[in-house]
């Protein structure tokens, strides 16, 4: 079963009101929707997005009880502008973005998320189309996975295993998480760290690279800034550096400062639409979570509130750009 993390923190970010507009860009289980729906007391409506034909169908059977208006998508967080413009949400009370993984897709040893298991090396969230992690590695040479495990995965022994994993396909495809583990696990000279798997890293990569993770994520914090209405908020939920550090550096950018001026007046040095952080710095799963949830023990909370504006212009920038 799939817990959604910090819960109460993530939903009370957003500031939920009743007869507000809400939109889920990352569904998978449906329970941080479902709370936003409790809070919005039955008038509420909701966008929800998931790339996973199967997270959808949990979703919707999770809110079908639970009033309030839902309305479901499957495509990319990445496209969340066109798909709530397609579904008649215009100015948005609050957006979520929850970047991880789910329990069942990390449990369900088809999709091929985990090395804790031996399943085909799939990792497409929205396993109905698009290449493969096998098909990656089948397809880049050795210094093609050496840049890719560096720059997605962070791996400080990248070159090693993009060696160790062109010689073992060089004698047979890679078609499975299990052989994957044990070509890197064999690399880097075993299992030394008791606390993180050696091949954590390289499956990081091969699924980060494979879903278009951190383009995605980029195109939808712009995407749901500009949708906001004075007021709106959005919180977004990341597992990882890579994630982290983008959030961060993207919402900050619109965090800007009135700088005075000393004719009188003021100038804004920031990014437009103008944001206002809702927490002054990234909040934390609570020991009592982890010690029910160890997996979301990586997760930070980052969320920011839209200054009193004109929303409105800022989304008929973005449609019609000077």
């Amino acid at each position: 079963m799939h817990v959604p993390v910090m819960l109460q923190e993530t939903v009370g970010s957003l500031d939920v009101r009743p007869a507000g507009a809400y939109l889920d860009a990352t569904l998978g289980g449906g329970g941080h929707a479902a709370e936003i729906l409790r809070r919005a007391g039955g008038t509420g409506r909701l966008l929800g997005i998931d790339r996973d034909p199967s997270a959808l169908r949990r979703a919707e059977a999770a809110l079908q009880s639970i009033p309030g208006t839902v309305v479901t998508v499957q495509g990319n967080h990445g496209d969340l502008g066109a798909i709530a413009d397609a579904r008649g949400f215009g100015l948005l009370d609050g957006v979520l973005i929850d970047t991880g993984v789910s329990s069942q897709q990390l449990d369900e040893a088809e999709r091929g998320f985990s090395f804790n298991q031996d399943g085909p090396l799939d990792m497409r969230m929205d396993p109905t189309g698009g290449e493969t992690a096998a098909d990656l590695i089948a397809r880049l040479d050795g210094e093609g996975l050496a840049h890719l495990f560096r720059a997605l995965g962070e791996e400080p022994q990248a070159g090693r295993i993009a060696r160790a994993i062109v010689r073992a396909r060089d004698q047979a495809p890679i078609l499975s998480t299990a052989r994957l583990a044990e070509i890197v696990t064999a690399a880097v000279g075993g299992r030394r760290d008791r606390r993180r798997h050696p091949a954590t890293r390289v499956f990081q990569a091969l699924r980060m690279a494979v879903n278009g993770e951190l383009e995605a994520l980029g195109s939808a914090l712009e995407a749901a800034m500009v949708r906001l209405r004075p007021g709106g908020c959005l919180a977004v939920i990341t597992f990882e550096s890579l994630s982290d550090r983008l959030v961060k550096q993207c919402l900050t950018g619109h965090v800007g400062r009135d700088v005075a001026l000393q004719q009188g007046g003021s100038r804004w040095e920031g990014l437009l639409p103008r944001m206002d952080w809702v927490h002054r710095r990234a909040v934390r799963p609570a020991p009592e979570e982890l010690s029910q949830n160890p997996r979301a023990r990586s997760a930070k909370l980052r969320a920011v509130r839209k200054r009193p504006a004109d929303a409105r212009a800022d989304l008929m920038q973005e449609s019609h750009p000077s």
